[in-house]
């Protein structure tokens, strides 16, 4: 049971880690000739805070993870979002490994109610990480219907914002 207790907490350990460390460096340097916005692009920007709790790795592959994820969200986007997260690797400085995560989220984007789901995937290659959390097609509900764009997370003095760039038809 300790070493279940440890292997638990070292993978609590790699996750913030890598999330830190992969969120702040895969901000620093945008690529603008990649992202050429059409005038129907539209920003939210605001504040988060996020809840991440280990959860049981009960049936996985030894050096696999979960982890629920809760997240409140502040300004053009108000509302929650509740999820889960999947990874692998060990948490060392300068190491590997990987995470998946899906989580919906529920609320006002820029007036307009709905829901939509997030994709997250992310590797960190010896200490150097890539992330990208996209907007699942066809995943908006309500005004959200129709939803596509990217999210960007910014980690600045400790304090999580979001930079959502996104698309909705003009008939919602």
């Amino acid at each position: 049971m300790n070493a279940h207790r440890a292997s638990q907490k070292l993978l609590l350990l790699f996750i913030l880690f890598f999330a830190l460390t992969c969120l702040a460096q895969s901000n620093t340097t945008p690529d603008q000739s990649a992202k050429k916005e059409s005038p129907t692009m539209a920003h939210a920007k605001g504040t988060f805070e996020v809840k991440l709790v280990p959860l049981s790795p009960d049936g996985l592959p030894a050096g696999f993870g979960r982890m629920s994820i809760d997240k409140q969200f502040h300004g053009d986007l108000e509302g929650a979002s509740q999820g889960q997260m999947m990874s692998f690797g060990t948490g060392a400085k300068g190491g590997s490994g990987g995470y998946v995560a899906l989580e919906q989220v529920t609320g006002t984007l820029n007036g307009r109610r709905g829901s939509f789901v997030l994709q997250h995937s992310a590797t960190m290659d010896h200490g150097v990480p890539q992330m990208s959390i996209t907007v699942v097609p066809d995943s908006g509900t309500d005004q959200l219907i129709g939803l596509s764009g990217t999210f960007n997370i910014i980690i600045a003095d400790g304090k999580h914002s979001y930079d959502l760039e996104y698309r909705l038809p003009s008939s919602q």
